[in-house]
């Protein structure tokens, strides 16, 4: 395979990991926008804990709430994810499938019945 290939093939391969952050919050807001989802995430490698997402704008707005915790994401549009860590400035971030229903944002995982439909 030559560089330029490689290289296609990586943006291909983010783009596919991004489109499926969307389409997962995209989900959760035709399931109920302001209906809480319960679900388990991990921060970091830590445990795994009882938490809820809350999508407030469908494709654009949603949070986690991890016990005392709120972690902020916003799609801007332009493929990109920004995340308001407690504590911290705005990152962005990726989205990346790790297992079967865990969707991650660079250290913090959302696990359970994802709403895909």
């Amino acid at each position: 395979m030559t560089g330029s290939q490689q290289g296609s093939q990586r943006v291909c391969h983010l783009a596919c990991q991004l489109l499926a952050g969307a389409l997962v919050l995209v989900a959760a807001a035709a399931k109920g926008a302001a209906e809480p989802i319960p679900l388990n995430c991990r921060i970091a490698q830590g445990p795994w804990r009882a938490c809820v997402m809350t999508v407030a704008s469908p494709g654009q707005q949603w949070r986690l709430q991890v016990g005392s915790k709120r972690f902020d994401f916003r799609h801007d549009g332009s493929g990109q994810v920004i995340l308001k860590r407690p504590g911290a400035p705005l990152q962005v971030v990726s989205s990346r499938w790790i297992a079967a229903q865990t969707l991650c944002w660079d250290g913090v995982c959302a696990r359970g019945e994802l709403p895909l439909d």
